[in-house]
């Protein structure tokens, strides 16, 4: 079993064949799925997918993209949504200097906002990263330093010392399409690198379809491919980076291995 650890699955791509989408996932195997909020606005459409699915989790919060149009003055809105018994995640958040749609000042603004959430919460930061790592990595360790909060860097295509730094304060790493591009050495030198016990995979669907599926939309089913171009890379069975990434994602998402109605299951054979 294989789990996308990061997917859109509420975006108007998918919309026409939606149920389409997630039995071609079933069918390759991915047994569960998070589908990831980018705007409070449309918070409750990605509910509701989590809602009436039992394979897929969610989480709620507001894209970089979106700080300036989605202002967000406190946690204490993000808390409470969190409280749903299917939001198993903070996020995506972060900062994206490479298109700059919103001020840079309200990115990290609302970031902060964000990790104190994830703080109160203790459920994990998604944390987007686009051409400022070095703010994220100073601003990780510097809210770190006022209490700990779980999270990992998702659709990992930054600088290592990011990577390390984001390792040291505990947080998880999430490989998607990119590492299978062939202008991605650099994201797979990291991948090399990174902890057994720290790795996920994800799709960032309906955006970066891997190879062989490159230019396509892309969809949960496509994990596999990044799983294997993962597993090959490491030196490892394609089995065994799947239960690998599977574990990780419930130890990391706890809220989300909890949620499963028979305690005696493990969370892969009640998920699949």
């Amino acid at each position: 079993m294989l789990v996308d650890s990061h997917c859109h699955l509420d975006f108007p791509d998918f919309a026409e064949e939606r149920a389409d989408v997630m039995a071609r996932a079933r069918t390759a195997g991915v047994g569960c799925i998070l589908s990831i909020s980018t705007k409070l606005s449309t918070f409750p459409a990605v509910r509701a997918l989590a809602e009436s699915n039992p394979d897929v989790f969610c989480t709620v919060g507001i894209h970089p993209h979106e700080a300036e149009a989605e202002r967000l003055d406190n946690a204490e809105t993000l808390v409470e949504a969190a409280r749903h018994p299917r939001v198993v995640g903070i996020g995506e958040t972060g900062l994206d200097y490479h298109y700059e749609h919103s001020d840079r000042a309200i990115q990290e603004r609302v970031f902060r906002a964000h990790i104190a959430a994830s703080r109160t919460s203790q459920l994990p930061l998604v944390v987007h990263a686009r051409e400022a790592d070095a703010d994220i990595a100073n601003i990780l360790k510097e809210e770190h330093g006022q209490g700990a909060f779980p999270g990992l860097l998702h659709c990992f295509s930054s600088s290592a010392e990011l990577a390390y730094a984001a390792l040291e304060i505990g947080f998880y790493i999430s490989f998607s399409g990119i590492l299978t591009f062939k202008n991605a050495d650099s994201v797979r030198a990291v991948a090399r690198r990174v902890p057994q016990n720290r790795l996920l995979v994800e799709t960032d669907a309906p955006y970066l379809a891997p190879v062989p599926n490159r230019g396509k939309r892309n969809e949960p089913a496509f994990v596999v491919h990044t799983a294997r171009a993962l597993a090959e890379l490491r030196g490892e069975s394609p089995d065994a980076l799947a239960a690998t990434t599977t574990e990780n994602f419930f130890r990391l998402f706890g809220k989300a291995a909890a949620a499963f109605p028979n305690e005696n299951s493990s969370p892969a054979g009640a998920c699949a």
